[in-house]
């Protein structure tokens, strides 16, 4: 590493993003089972299991209220066909409260399947990397000390943006993993309003939600991998302007591939949410 000040904060504060960018690229292909190790999923699977009784006895509160509301009286339950559909719906209701964290998971597993196809599709391993370029490093560094004044200012700007942004990025990719816990946590009780035709779409709703959280992940890293085709051709950098100018350049086209793709990955709910009608 460089011994000047100027390049040494801004090679740091490139340092932090692309850690924070490879982060991203392991969360994404992890699953909630083996994240941190798996003792927040322990904790969130012996939730879940106490929650069961109370969306077992919602699951029978909710079948008796769609029934009184479906039946006009007691005498229609006597026919064959309305018995059997009801009695179908109440044992596929119990399957599914039973059974969530199961569905869940499987849900999960068909979305990260098409994560592995984009990553392999656009044939990347891992993120590129964002270096800074030679011409800047000699540049900055043949400077004399009044020379650097306005560069340390260009630069403690560019790289508090920086870092700024690689947390706020990172901080969005972990919200994802919050919300497909909290998904699998309280799972049983949404689920039991499938029990009741009047009171299903409550428990479409909620699978839909979570199917929208899991594939963020694939939004994400498709987000990624667009930044990776931009980092692998990085600004261009004109060897005959001043220090001072030819870094702000640098920073001011960098940093806006960067808010491009952290608003893709902070909005990588809403794009879902789009794209499945939510």
């Amino acid at each position: 590493m460089s011994d000047n000040w100027v390049v040494q904060n801004l090679q740091n504060a490139l340092g932090t993003w692309n850690a924070k960018l490879a982060e991203i690229w392991l969360l994404v292909t992890q699953s909630p089972e083996d994240f941190k190790g798996g003792a927040i999923w322990t904790v969130i699977v012996n939730i879940h299991d106490a929650v069961m009784a109370i969306g077992l006895a919602l699951l029978v509160l909710f079948f008796v209220v769609g029934v009184m509301k479906t039946c006009g009286s007691f005498a229609e339950l006597k026919r064959p066909e309305l018995a059997l559909k009801l009695f179908v719906r109440f044992v596929l209701a119990k399957a599914v409260v039973t059974y969530g964290l199961e569905l869940m998971t499987a849900i999960f597993d068909m979305v990260q399947g098409l994560v592995s196809t984009i990553m392999n599709t656009a044939g990347l391993g891992t993120t590129e990397e964002t270096v800074l370029p030679q011409e800047i490093i000699d540049a900055v560094e043949s400077c004399g000390f009044f020379e650097s004044i306005p560069l340390w200012a260009v630069t403690l700007i560019g790289s508090l943006v920086i870092t700024v942004l690689s947390f706020i990025m990172i901080l969005s990719v972990y919200g994802r993993f919050f919300k497909m816990y909290l998904y699998a946590a309280i799972a049983p009780v949404p689920l039991a309003a499938f029990a009741g035709e009047p009171t299903q779409s409550i428990g479409r709703s909620f699978l839909k939600s979570y199917a929208g959280v899991c594939m963020e992940g694939a939004v994400i890293v498709l987000s990624c991998i667009v930044f990776s085709l931009f980092a692998s051709e990085p600004p261009t950098v004109n060897p005959d302007a001043a220090a001072a100018t030819m870094v702000w350049s640098y920073i001011a086209e960098l940093v806006f591939n960067m808010l491009i793709l952290v608003g893709m990955v902070k909005m990588s709910d809403h794009i879902v949410k789009e794209m499945m009608g939510l």
